[in-house]
């Protein structure tokens, strides 16, 4: 029997494959895992990360949407917010409920109603403006505020590489 999270994953996959949104594709790594996705986001325009085409596997919870599923770049990724292993730390992946470390208000925190859609827009929006205030990657989030040029040139050969991938 389907769980309450495969049904809603294959609502959500069906309803992205009907009305594609700008910014990413998305699809699953195999046909038998509703659980894992593969998804392709296209380096939003007017960014450092403009022309790339970055790749990610999604990891849902046996328990979605109650809990997050996890996010990590696959292609190279420099960037404040992203673990030098591809790992996303955006605050909506961040579990329910209050921050132990108080950062983040449980309102900007995970909630059942994110979906694919609006967890894929808050990555782009991620790439558009890094927050360097609470980086997972401190020597990127260093670069980004004190030597904007030696950040551009990281980015630039990540987009490169993620060209070269296609």
């Amino acid at each position: 029997m389907a769980s309450q999270a495969s049904l809603l994953l294959q609502k959500q996959l069906k309803d992205l494959c009907k009305h594609p949104v700008d910014g990413f594709s998305a699809g699953l790594v195999d046909d038998k895992n509703i659980f894992e996705w593969s998804v392709t986001i296209i380096g939003p325009p007017d960014t450092l990360y403009e022309g790339g085409f970055f790749n990610a596997i999604m990891t849902f919870p046996q328990n979605y949407p109650n809990s997050p599923p996890t996010v990590r770049f696959t292609s190279d990724m420099w960037h404040p917010n992203v673990y030098s292993d591809g790992r996303v730390c955006i605050s909506i992946l961040h579990p329910p409920g209050d921050d132990p470390s108080g950062y983040e208000l449980a309102s900007e925190r995970w909630t059942p109603v994110h979906t694919v859609e609006s967890i894929m827009l808050s990555i782009i929006s991620m790439l558009s403006g890094p927050n360097d205030e609470s980086p997972a990657n401190v020597e990127a989030a260093k670069e980004w505020r004190d030597k904007r040029d030696e950040f551009k040139k990281k980015v630039s050969r990540c987009v490169r590489k993620s060209q070269e991938m296609l």
